[in-house]
């Protein structure tokens, strides 16, 4: 089920390789911190713009959809910049953004702040995956993914608990203003460490634009807006479990959320070894990993030691994030920008899809654990989705071998 690679000029040799995906990460964890952070923030910010909770979801919402618009149109716009002058931009939205949420003085003027804050988020993955890859020998593309993306599983663990104290300690604004910050130290990372990564010859938007026209690219988007959602539609409900059904204590429900966030890390470290020596196949193992660990949430729901196991394994498969950023990349062919920026517009699909279906099924009266079984299905929908895709490449690689066949057989003809 593997397609033919498309390989972008690379730049100059780097000879600190791991600095260059360090600097790459710095944004990742700057990025997770707000995204993750302002879900725990809610009430604080809630009460200091005077409006009530399901209002101040709106905020959190304005932050996914500035996601969803900005990674195409900004993959798009940018596709002629050098790649590390594209990124540095990108940080400076993100820190301008965060900044002006930090002082926004009412809760329309937030909506509008959080949406600009998530415009750069998927461009900015996207050109840091493309980056990273570019810097290692192809059979290390899926390795070099997971090790940028550690910023963001690292800003679970690390991250949204300190943005949490800040918040809690000296107000929800400077929780705002220490993302402002990171995107700032990333912006002089990158600069200074990355190096320059001009764009390939004949780049442009009409090129990038026509990763809309295959439709392994689709397929690839659909496979991680279903098949993602099961994570998010149990991470969402995690702590009302915790409390209502585990009834654990808050230090204690902190100690499991961070065990998701190991999970991730884990996740992004191993599995991208397996991915790049097979990387369809992991990515249909990685569905049914999830969905055999989604189906056991709720019989460990009411044991603390097992739900944590539990909650660490649903998080290895977070992974999955990092092997379709790959498997984007090669079935984009020369348009990879837009396609590796779609990824996250996709996982944010998933974030919406998840917590909603979930949401329906407690209800429903299915009970608090029910997000588990929900998961699980989504998990399934996109393992189908996944055997389309091998089947349709399949399918295209026979004809592409039978008609040269044909042309040589005519020829001796």
């Amino acid at each position: 089920m593997q397609t033919q690679t498309y390989i972008e000029s690379r730049p100059h040799a780097v000879k600190h390789v791991g600095l260059v995906l360090l600097a790459l990460a710095v944004g990742g964890f700057a990025i997770g911190t707000t995204e993750f952070a302002t879900m725990s923030l809610l009430p604080l910010f809630a009460d200091g713009l005077g409006i009530d909770a399901p209002t101040a979801g709106h905020v959190i919402s304005a932050y996914a959809l500035g996601v969803v618009v900005g990674a195409p149109a900004l993959a798009v716009l940018g596709a002629r910049l050098d790649r590390r002058l594209l990124l540095i931009v990108l940080m400076g939205m993100f820190a301008l953004g965060n900044g002006l949420s930090a002082i926004a003085p009412n809760y329309h003027w937030m909506l509008v702040f959080r949406f600009l804050s998530g415009l750069p988020h998927g461009a900015y993955f996207g050109a840091a995956a493309l980056v990273a890859t570019s810097l290692v020998p192809e059979d290390r593309r899926t390795v070099a993914v997971g090790r940028m993306f550690l910023g963001l599983t690292s800003a679970t663990i690390v991250g949204v608990p300190l943005s949490n104290w800040l918040g809690h300690a000296i107000g929800w604004r400077w929780s705002f203003a220490f993302a402002g910050l990171l995107g700032v130290l990333t912006m002089t990372c990158v600069r200074l460490l990355a190096p320059r990564a001009p764009p390939a010859p004949g780049a442009g938007p009409l090129r990038e634009l026509g990763a809309l026209g295959r439709s392994q690219v689709w397929l690839t988007l659909g496979i991680g807006a279903i098949g993602f959602g099961g994570l998010f539609a149990v991470y969402t409900y995690l702590a009302d479990v915790l409390h209502r059904v585990t009834h654990v204590s808050v230090a204690s429900a902190s100690l499991v959320l961070s065990v998701f966030g190991v999970g991730l890390t884990v996740g992004n470290l191993v599995i991208p070894v397996f991915a790049d020596r097979a990387l369809m196949r992991t990515v249909g193992w990685l569905l049914a990993w999830s969905a055999a660990m989604l189906l056991l949430f709720p019989f460990a729901a009411s044991n603390v030691w097992l739900l944590t196991l539990d909650v660490f394994l649903i998080g290895i498969g977070g992974a999955l994030g990092t092997v379709l950023q790959t498997r984007l990349m090669d079935v984009a062919e020369d348009a990879q920008g837009l396609a590796a920026a779609l990824n996250h517009s996709a996982f944010n699909t998933a974030n919406a899809l998840g917590p909603f279906l979930g949401g329906l099924a407690i209800a429903a009266g299915f009970g608090w654990t029910s997000p588990g079984p929900v998961g699980a299905l989504l998990a399934l929908g996109g393992l189908g989705v996944w055997a389309l895709s091998g089947f349709i490449e399949r399918r295209t690689l026979a004809r592409a071998v039978q008609v040269p066949c044909r042309v040589c057989a005519e020829s001796d003809a």
